[in-house]
């Protein structure tokens, strides 16, 4: 197959893909406006961060598989891939770990005023009265929103500081996720609004979908005691933003983000948020995957995806792909011609 990898992707992994047989160009600064362009002539594409519209999908012209080399494929119009035949597969999970230690520095950060202590030292000043002030982790209450692979996996570390993990009751966990819960001793409360009441950090882990949106907004906010830490690691439109200003104004909400709404959809670029600016707020790049740990996992899923559609029969989807239905619905789907392998070429 001809691939294009429009996103940093490790050397090895590229290496591997070629001793598979297949063609990599390696286009690590391409926009989502220059795909519609770039796309041509690759039957797949494999993307970190960069957008993938419904304008680039029609303008390809052979494509057949977009690996999101993470977890979220909220950037990816799965539905425009779906009309065109298109599958989309993530890669879960394998950025849990990453995304987990991201979450608990930004915690120990605002714990401690890490940054501030930084930017004084940088500005030859001493103030240790100021910045021997701290609660510590040790005996916070955390509610964790979305007990996922990341969720639990922050949880532990969490829990590891000798902080009580707090998490909505839900009907439908499975068994596993319930036992790496019950053996945190996570404490279960009926809603989110009580999660709030409950706890003085909420760190949300959820997926970004229609439920999601807003999910913290003037309501739940106002649930939080004052001094409240907020942590966001997932996605920026999960915050009402105007909201959570006014309760850092309000309320002394702190808040550790790694994502925000508006936040550029390429590597670099410019970026002018009134939240990332106030002072209540410690805020990271969107680098929460971004770990050498986590990019070598991931690449190492994207290469057992590829390969494992490039192998399979016409009809059999790939793993974790996300929108089978849809591309099983496109009346104008078409695989190629089979090389009698059973596979695809």
């Amino acid at each position: 197959m001809r691939i294009l990898v429009a996103d940093a992707f490790p050397e090895e992994y590229r290496a591997e893909l070629a001793a598979h047989g297949h063609h990599c160009s390696y286009e690590p600064d391409t926009t989502a406006d220059e795909l519609a362009t770039s796309l041509a002539g690759h039957d797949a594409l494999v993307v970190r961060s960069t957008a993938v519209t419904a304008e680039a999908i029609e303008a390809a012209d052979s494509l057949r598989l977009v690996i999101r080399a993470g977890s979220g494929t909220n950037t990816i119009d799965r539905d425009a891939a779906g009309r065109h035949g298109v599958y989309v597969c993530n890669v879960p999970g394998r950025n849990a770990i990453a995304v987990a230690e991201l979450t608990m520095g930004l915690l120990l950060a605002l714990d401690r005023n890490i940054p501030d202590n930084v930017a004084d030292l940088r500005a030859d000043r001493w103030d240790k009265k100021r910045y021997a002030r701290a609660r510590g982790i040790h005996g916070r209450k955390v509610g964790v929103v979305g007990l996922g692979r990341i969720g639990l996996t922050f949880a532990e570390r969490a829990a590891s500081f000798g902080a009580g993990v707090h998490a909505v009751a839900k009907p439908d966990r499975d068994e596993r996720t319930l036992e790496r819960a019950h053996a945190l001793g996570t404490v279960f409360v009926d809603s989110l609004d009580e999660l709030a009441r409950t706890c003085d950090v909420l760190s949300f882990h959820v997926p970004a979908t229609a439920d999601t949106r807003m999910l913290l907004d003037r309501h739940l906010l106002a649930q939080l005691p004052p001094g409240a830490i907020v942590l966001n690691t997932s996605r920026g439109d999960i915050v009402d933003e105007d909201a959570l200003i006014e309760a850092m104004e309000n309320n002394g909400v702190r808040a550790g983000l790694d994502v925000y709404a508006d936040e550029p959809s390429s590597g670099t670029g410019t970026v002018d948020s009134r939240l990332a600016k106030h002072p209540n707020v410690y805020g990271t790049h969107h680098i929460g995957a971004s770990t050498e740990q986590a990019q070598h996992a991931v690449a190492a899923e994207v290469v057992r995806i590829v390969t494992a559609f490039t192998t399979a029969e016409p009809s059999e989807a790939p793993p974790h792909c996300v929108n089978v239905d849809a591309v099983t619905r496109a009346t104008a789907l078409a695989y190629p011609t089979s090389t009698g392998s059973g596979g695809r070429p």
